[in-house]
C-alpha cells in the first residue's frame, strides 16, 4: 500500500488511539492520559476511527487545543466494516453505518459477492486508506434490507463490537453440561430446599438469577429481620481458564436491546442450569443477614447452599397482593402472603434507613418500546415502577454491602463498584445554574451525599423539577469497576460491590469466586486469558481515565516482560494490576453496552418518527447548547432537536449557567425545563437523527422565557402540518444523507448511579461452608455448614 510521506519518529511523538467524529475531524486519545490531541481532516484521511498511532504535536488549533500529525499506523482497528452497498457514480461503494468512520470503502469490480445496492454488508477492508488514496475492501457477508426485521440490532453489535457468537470451545462446553443439579454438586452445601423462597422479576424476565426471603426473628433482645438473598452459583460451572470464563469475561455483560438480549454466557447457563426457576434444585450463593429495626445490618454470613424455589412472582402480581389484602391475586397467593408482607415490612425499613443514610433520590421516567411482530415500534410508554420494584432493590443492595464489607474485612482484592463525588468545575457548573432558581447547595467545596439529598427534596415540588433533577444528574460522575475501594456516592455507601447478577456482569462472578475462596481461606488471584483481548478504552475524563491509563501501562509491561522471558510475580499481592486491568475492562464493556442499547433505541425512533413527518407536538427543552436545542416530545417520549437557525432571525448567545439561549435583539430566552410546540421537520435514520422546526408563537414578548409564553400547548394531540416540510426534511433511506446537524444519540451522559444508567443525549462536539456470622461490633455468631433454622414454620413449602 502507498503511503504519505513518513515522518521519521521522534522520542516526543506519543502512543494514542483515534477517536473520530462524524463531521469529519477527529482526536487522539494519548496512552499516557494526557489531553486530546485534534485531528483535521487532512489527518483523519490517513487513519480511520479506533487505529492505534503514534501522533507529533505541532503546536495549537484556533481554540487552543494541541493539534497533531500522524506518525505511523501502529494498529489498524478495522478488519471489517458494515455499511450499505451504494453505487456512487458508477462505483460501488460501502458507506460506514459508524459515522465515526469517515471514509467510504471501494468495492472493486468482481468483489460484491451476492450483494446487491442498497443491502447492508460486511466489507473486510483489503488496503487502508493514506492521504492519496480510498479504502478498498471487499464484501464478505450480506446480512439483508435496511427495514428486514432486526436489523438494527445486527448493525449495532457489528459496529460497536459486541461479540455476539459464542466460540465453538464454548458451546461444546456448555453442552457437555447436565440439565439439572446433580449429587455430587450438594457436597459442602446448605440445604435450603425447605426455605420458601421466591423470585421476584419482571413479566419479560427470562433468567431468574436471585430469591429472596424473610421472617421476623429475635437478635439478643431485640426484635430483627432475617433476610435471606440467593444468588444463582454460577462460578460453579464456569471455572477459571475454560473456554466459558474466556466467553464471559470477552463480553464483561449481556447487553439488553429492544425484545432481544446478547448474553454473556450461553442460554444452557443463564436461562438453563444457573436460572432459578420455579419447582427445580438449583445452586447459589446466599448472603443471609440479620437487620435490625433501624435498617442497620447487625449480622451476616455468606455459603454455598442449594435452593427450591417456591414460586415465580412478577412486580406487579406482588404489588397486587400488598396493595390489595381481599383481592384474587391475594387469595390466589394466599400461603405466600406473610412472606411477602414480612418483605415489605423490611423493605419499609430499608428504605427509611436510606433516606436517613441521604443516598440520593433521582425519579427519573423510564420508558419501554412496544414493538410488533415485525421488531418495529407500536408506542413508547413509560414503564411504570411500584413498591414491589423498589423492595427487590433494596434487598439486593443490602446482600451486595454486605459482600463488599465481607471482602474488605477480609483484606481480599476484588473488584468494587464505586461511585466518586463530583468534581470541582461540575459542582461550580451545578451552583451556577442553582443559583439562578434561587436554590442553593449545601456542604462547601465537599458536599456529601445528604447534601444533595437534601436538595432533591427541595427540588422535588418544584414546576422547573425535572429540568433542575437532570442538571444536578450531569454534575453526578459515571460509577465504574475498580479494585481499590472509594465508596458509592450516590447511595452513600463506604463500600459497595456487585454480588447479585452473576448471569450478567462478569464483576459480579468475580465476587462470588472471592467470597468462596475467603470460605475456603485460600486466595483468588485472577488470571488474564492471552486469548482474550482487553478493552481498555480511555473515558473522556475523571478517575476512569486515570484507571485507564494505569491499566493500559501495566498491561503493556507485563506483555513486554513475557516476551523478554521475565518471570513474572506471583501471589495475591502481586495481582493488582491485573484486578485494575479487570475493572477498566468491565467498565468499557458496560459502556459499550449502554451505546449499543442507545443505538439501536435511537434507530427505531427514527424510523417510527418517518410516519410523523410533518406533525406537531408538544414537547419540553431536555438539553441546551451552543447550537439549538434539544426536545422530547410529550406522550411519545422521543428526543430531537431544534437547531439555533430555526429559532428566528435573531442571534442567541449560549448561557452555561443559565442553561438557556437568549436573543440578543429581542431578548427571547429558551430554557431548560421550557414547555414548546415543535413541527416534524425531518428524520434522518443513517444519522439517528430527529429535527424539529419551532412552531411560533405569536403571544411571546421579549424577555420572557419560552415555557412561560400563553400560545406554548401542554399536551396537544399531534396536528398535521405537512405543508410546513422543507423539502430538504423529505429524507428517503436510500442513500446515506450527509448533514452537519447533531447525531441525537450522541455522547454528553451524565454518570450513573449504581446500576442506572443515565440519558444519553448529543450535544459537544458518548466448597463446604466455612462463613462467619459478621458484625462490625459484635462477637461472631455460629459458622454456616448447617442449615439454618426457619422460624415460620406455616410458610414453608410442603
Amino acid at each position: 500500500m502507498r503511503k504519505a510521506k513518513s515522518l521519521v519518529p521522534r522520542e516526543a511523538d506519543r502512543l494514542g488511539t483515534v477517536q473520530g467524529h462524524r463531521d469529519g475531524f477527529g482526536f487522539v486519545i494519548p496512552d499516557d492520559g494526557g489531553e486530546d490531541i485534534f485531528l483535521s481532516e487532512k489527518e483523519m484521511s490517513r487513519v480511520m476511527h479506533g487505529d492505534k498511532v503514534n501522533v507529533r504535536v505541532l503546536g495549537t488549533d484556533r481554540r487552543g487545543r494541541p493539534e497533531g500529525q500522524i506518525v505511523d499506523v501502529i494498529i489498524h482497528a478495522n478488519k471489517v466494516v458494515i455499511g450499505r452497498l451504494l453505487n456512487e457514480n458508477g462505483v460501488l461503494i460501502v458507506a460506514p453505518e459508524d459515522k465515526r468512520i469517515g471514509h467510504d470503502i471501494l468495492i472493486p469490480p468482481k468483489a460484491q459477492g451476492n450483494a446487491k445496492l442498497g443491502q447492508v454488508v460486511s466489507a473486510e477492508i483489503i488496503d487502508y486508506p493514506d492521504s492519496y488514496r480510498q479504502a478498498v475492501g471487499r464484501v464478505v457477508e450480506v446480512l439483508g434490507e435496511i427495514d428486514d426485521p432486526g436489523m438494527e440490532i445486527e448493525i449495532a453489535v457489528r459496529k460497536y463490537g459486541v461479540p455476539h457468537i459464542f466460540s465453538p470451545a464454548a458451546m461444546k462446553e456448555a453442552n457437555a453440561l447436565p440439565d439439572t443439579v446433580q449429587q455430587s454438586d450438594l457436597e459442602g452445601r446448605v440445604d435450603l430446599r425447605d426455605v420458601p423462597l421466591v423470585t421476584i422479576d419482571g413479566a419479560d424476565a427470562r433468567d431468574f438469577d436471585d430469591a429472596v426471603y424473610c421472617e421476623p426473628v429475635t437478635y439478643g433482645k431485640s426484635k430483627a429481620w432475617r433476610l435471606i438473598v440467593a444468588i444463582a452459583d454460577v462460578s460453579h460451572y464456569v471455572k477459571p481458564g475454560h473456554p466459558l470464563d474466556d466467553e464471559g469475561l470477552l463480553r464483561a455483560t449481556s447487553v439488553y436491546f429492544p425484545r432481544r438480549v446478547i448474553p454473556m454466557l450461553p442460554e444452557k447457563i443463564s436461562n438453563g442450569l444457573c436460572s432459578l426457576n420455579p419447582g427445580v434444585d438449583r445452586l447459589c450463593m446466599v448472603c443471609d443477614s440479620v437487620v435490625d429495626g433501624n435498617g442497620v445490618v447487625l449480622a451476616y454470613q455468606f455459603y454455598p447452599a442449594v435452593m427450591h424455589s417456591a414460586q415465580r412472582f412478577t412486580y406487579d402480581t406482588v404489588w397486587e397482593i400488598l396493595s390489595n389484602s381481599k383481592g384474587p391475586e391475594a387469595a390466589r397467593f394466599a400461603e405466600f402472603r406473610p412472606l411477602l408482607t414480612n418483605l415489605f415490612s423490611l423493605y419499609k425499613i430499608l428504605l427509611e434507613a436510606r433516606q436517613k443514610r441521604g443516598a440520593i433520590e433521582f425519579e427519573t421516567t423510564e420508558t419501554q418500546i412496544i414493538s410488533n411482530e415485525l421488531g418495529k415500534i407500536l408506542r413508547i410508554e413509560p414503564r411504570i415502577r411500584n413498591e414491589a420494584h423498589r423492595l427487590i432493590e433494596e434487598c439486593m443492595l443490602t446482600a451486595n454491602v454486605c459482600a463488599a464489607d465481607f471482602i474488605a474485612k477480609n483484606k481480599h482484592l476484588s473488584l468494587y463498584r464505586v461511585h466518586g463525588e463530583p468534581s470541582e468545575e461540575k459542582l461550580v457548573t451545578l451552583r451556577q445554574v442553582l443559583r439562578t432558581s434561587g436554590l442553593s447547595l449545601d456542604g462547601g467545596d465537599k458536599p456529601k451525599p445528604r447534601d444533595f439529598a437534601k436538595l432533591m427534596r427541595e427540588i422535588k415540588d418544584r414546576p422547573d423539577a425535572n429540568m433542575l433533577q437532570s442538571v444536578v444528574l450531569r454534575a453526578m460522575q459515571q460509577a465504574m469497576y475498580q479494585p481499590d475501594n472509594e465508596g458509592h456516592f450516590g447511595l452513600a455507601y463506604p463500600a459497595y460491590s456487585h454480588f447479585t447478577s452473576p448471569i450478567r456482569r462478569y464483576p459480579d462472578l468475580l465476587t462470588h469466586r472471592v467470597i468462596k475462596s475467603i470460605l475456603q481461606k485460600k486466595p483468588y488471584v485472577p488470571v488474564l486469558p492471552p486469548k482474550v483481548p482487553l478493552n481498555l478504552t480511555l473515558p473522556r475524563k475523571g478517575k476512569g481515565r486515570e484507571n485507564a491509563v494505569n491499566a493500559k501501562k501495566s498491561h503493556t509491561d507485563r506483555k513486554e516482560a513475557a516476551a523478554k522471558g521475565v518471570r513474572l510475580p506471583k501471589g495475591a499481592n502481586a495481582s493488582l494490576p491485573i484486578w485494575g486491568q479487570l475493572g477498566v475492562h468491565c467498565s468499557s464493556n458496560e459502556r459499550r453496552a449502554d451505546e449499543a442499547s442507545r443505538d439501536v433505541e435511537a434507530w427505531l425512533k427514527c424510523y417510527y418518527m418517518r410516519d410523523h413527518l410533518g406533525q406537531e407536538y408538544s414537547g419540553t427543552v431536555t438539553g441546551v447548547a451552543t447550537f439549538g436545542l434539544f426536545v422530547q416530545l410529550e406522550n411519545l417520549f422521543v428526543e430531537g432537536m431544534i437547531h439555533v437557525t430555526e429559532l428566528g432571525g435573531d442571534y442567541f448567545q449560549y448561557d452555561e449557567a443559565r442553561q438557556e439561549l437568549r436573543g440578543e435583539r429581542t431578548g427571547i430566552r429558551y430554557r431548560l425545563g421550557d414547555r414548546v410546540h415543535v413541527l416534524v421537520s425531518r428524520v434522518d435514520l443513517d444519522a439517528r437523527k430527529i429535527e424539529f422546526s419551532l412552531v411560533k408563537s405569536v403571544g411571546a414578548e421579549p424577555g420572557s422565557s419560552a415555557g412561560r409564553r400563553q400560545l406554548i400547548l401542554a399536551s396537544d394531540p399531534a396536528r398535521s402540518n405537512k405543508k410546513q416540510i422543507p423539502k430538504k426534511g423529505r429524507v428517503t433511506n436510500k442513500e446515506p444523507q450527509k448533514h452537519g446537524g447533531v447525531n441525537v444519540n450522541a455522547a454528553k451522559s451524565a454518570g450513573n448511579l449504581g446500576a442506572t444508567q443515565s440519558k444519553a443525549r448529543a450535544g459537544k462536539k458518548t466448597n463446604k461452608a466455612g462463613g462467619k456470622l459478621i458484625s462490625p461490633s459484635r462477637t461472631p455468631g455460629k459458622p454456616a455448614g448447617s442449615k439454618p433454622p426457619v422460624r415460620n414454620t406455616k410458610a414453608r413449602r410442603k
